[in-house]
């Protein structure tokens, strides 16, 4: 029974592993997503009965958590080398000379050419065919060992297969974040108010080296294999072959790797990415050339730094200089105080730039910049601008961190030393008041249609609304006083505020701004707490608790309601007569209990999120993103890119008739 057991885990785990590389690898799945998570559901709980068959190369050890006290430090087996940079073609020309001359006249040299990922370099490796240690470059001789965080990236696969496994083999390639995927956490972030990261390669750096290897796995890195360390037990004689090779063992490669017979055609290959890197779901900052042969490298050598048989040919910069006009200040939702360079404007890759992130006031320190500095600025696709450095220093006074708020002039203060964020302390600051409002007021909160922020503005200029209980104080006549608002528009905005009370629980603790609190959590709160009252006696001990929630939003939540004007904004929405509860009970087995849906298009029948409520009620969950996990994708009139996400993936695609079908 045991050897029948064992078997049966090794079966479910080499399925697995397979499907990992068709949908990753290949981009081809080969099951649908509930096939995919029957299997690894299986897979978990054959491994909790019987836990002397739990190996550490499982599938499931991907998604399963676990904090570490730090990272050690790991040697590479063989030194990871830089690369070195050309900037033109005549300079990528002169590189090709130089390997003529090396390799002696007459030999015929082949390429191959392929897509710089600006990403994190990792090498990882591989005894008997099996992944062993996964490590940061570092400085190219010692790395930091992120073995289980590199464990969480599927595109990477812990056990290879196929023939010819090498006895010993390090993989080097690229850790990276695609763009949606980025912008996605820096919302996230910004609505946690948290400081957004500067671009894809800082958040793959940071994600790659946290502690929570369960945090790592939602942050949805991806990798690409393009390089060869030490290796045994394999006869490779050329780079295309292990890149070959790559594919036959279940590792990813980027698809766009080209074989060129000669320079004149890897020249003419980097020219044609220069054009139409745009189109890529991920950011490249050039191309890669190396010679093909295996012998002729090892002919070729290297230098103290780099290959010589390999350059990396960076595309040229979308870049302008200009003046630095001033800093401004913006103040957020949370309090964070942001700086922007106000720039005299410069047009930059067809379009004309006047303003530029500095990320954080750690930034503006590092690049020493001053008002009236001559600046490097770049444009990455769409990418707000950036400062990427001071070409000419002709300020005078360095810029210093506000001591006051620049709206409200209430102290700002680092909450913790180690932050890098500077935030206003008064909630009731009118900048954040504002955005609060906004929030407070938007289709996933309260819904109140109307309240954009030309009203949103004149109500908090005006005094009239100084929190959100006071939304449902207004009056038509404190309306009608406001610049275009006529009847008609006072009457429907007051009917859209009324309407707002009803909402259920989870969309007033969303709409409540909470740091580290979104939508998905504020459900989470409303359903395990049910009411806002059984929410205002909890405790940190309870919000630490719950699965979901993490310590930085349990401390976030136990701060948020013991702080008095908490209180006292409650209890004015109880008088005002908002909805403090939440309507848990489930339907047995309706054919949405536990399935993920996303919606994309516009519905006629329906809101979004009336739709969204209506999925809930009959047990489902609404998501906003469609992955291998979603079970359906309800499309309406002109669907967007969730559409073909959910095509190229296999999701089910559904039409609002068939939705309602289910519903009933």
């Amino acid at each position: 029974m045991s050897e029948t057991i064992r078997k049966k885990i090794e079966s479910l785990r080499h399925k697995i592993r397979r499907h990992d590389y068709a949908y990753y690898a290949l981009s081809d799945p080969k099951v649908s997503d509930k096939e995919y998570d029957s299997l690894m559901e299986e897979l978990k709980k054959l491994e909790e009965a019987h836990p002397r068959y739990r190996s550490d190369d499982s599938p499931t050890v991907r998604v399963s958590g676990g904090v570490l006290e730090s990272f050690k430090t790991v040697r590479h087996r063989q030194k990871m080398f830089s690369l070195d940079n050309t900037y033109s073609i005549e300079e990528l020309r002169d590189w090709g000379e130089r390997v003529r001359k090396g390799l002696g006249p007459g030999e015929s040299v082949e390429y191959v050419v392929e897509l710089k990922i600006d990403g994190v370099s990792a090498n990882i490796t591989y005894e008997k065919g099996k992944l062993s240690v996964g490590a940061t470059r570092g400085d190219g001789e010692m790395g930091e060992d992120v073995t289980q965080n590199i464990k969480t990236i599927r595109a990477i696969p812990m056990e290879f297969f196929g023939p010819d496994t090498p006895e010993l083999i390090e993989v080097r390639g690229e850790v990276y974040m695609d763009r949606k995927e980025f912008e996605a956490l820096n919302r996230q972030r910004e609505e946690a108010g948290e400081v957004a990261f500067a671009n894809p390669r800082n958040a793959a750096s940071g994600s790659l080296k946290l502690l929570d290897r369960a945090l790592v796995f939602k942050r949805g890195l991806n990798f690409f294999a393009h390089s060869l360390g030490e290796y045994r037990g394999v006869a490779l004689a050329t780079h295309w072959e292990y890149l070959q090779k790559l594919k036959t063992w279940g590792v990813r490669t980027e698809p766009h790797s080209r074989l060129c017979k000669d320079l004149k055609g890897a020249i003419e290959y980097c020219l044609r990415w220069q054009d139409e890197r745009d189109a890529l779901s991920y950011d490249i900052d050039g191309m890669v050339i190396k010679v093909n042969s295996l012998r002729s490298r090892a002919a070729l050598g290297f230098t103290q730094k780099s290959p010589r048989w390999a350059v990396a040919y960076k595309f040229p910069a979308r870049q302008a200089t200009t003046e630095v006009l001033g800093i401004a200040v913006n103040v957020g939702r949370t309090g964070v105080i942001t700086p922007t360079a106000e720039l005299k404007p410069v047009e930059c890759a067809g379009v004309t730039i006047s303003h530029a992130t500095l990320h954080n006031f750690d930034e503006i320190k590092r690049l020493g910049i001053r008002v009236g500095d001559r600046v490097l600025i770049e444009r990455a696709g769409e990418v707000i601008p950036k400062v990427i450095k001071v070409v000419e220093s002709r300020g005078k006074k360095a810029f210093s961190v506000p001591a006051l708020c620049p709206v409200c002039r209430s102290k700002v203060v680092k909450e913790k030393e180690e932050d890098v964020a500077y935030r206003c302390i008064n909630s009731s600051c009118p900048a954040q008041l504002e955005r609060g409002l906004l929030h407070f007021a938007s289709r996933g909160a309260m819904d109140i249609e109307g309240m954009g922020e030309s009203l949103v503005s004149q109500l908090v200029a005006r005094r009239l609304v100084p929190n959100f209980a006071y939304i449902y104080k207004l009056e038509a006549g404190d309306l009608m006083q406001l610049e275009l608002f006529k009847e008609k528009k006072v009457n429907n905005l007051l009917s859209a505020i009324k309407k707002s009370k009803s909402r259920p629980l989870s969309r007033l603790i969303y709409g409540l701004g909470i740091r580290h609190v979104g939508e998905k959590a504020a459900y989470v709160l409303a359903t395990r707490f049910k009411t806002m009252d059984n929410l205002l006696k909890a405790k940190k001990e309870d919000f630490d608790a719950i699965d979901e929630v993490g310590p930085v939003m349990a401390e976030s939540l136990a701060d948020y309601f013991s702080m008095p004007q908490t209180e006292e904004l409650i209890e004015g929405l109880r008088m005002a007569g908002l909805n403090f509860k939440e309507e848990v009970a489930v339907p047995a087995n309706t054919p949405l209990t536990g399935k993920t849906v996303v919606f994309t298009g516009e519905l006629e029948g329906l809101s979004r999120d009336e739709a969204e409520s209506l999925v809930r009620k009959a047990g489902g969950n609404p998501s906003s993103g469609v992955s291998r996990n979603t079970d359906f994708v309800v499309a309406g009139k002109n669907p967007g890119s969730k559409y073909e996400k959910a095509k190229k993936l296999g999701v089910k695609i559904i039409n609002e008739k068939e939705l309602k079908e289910l519903l009933a």
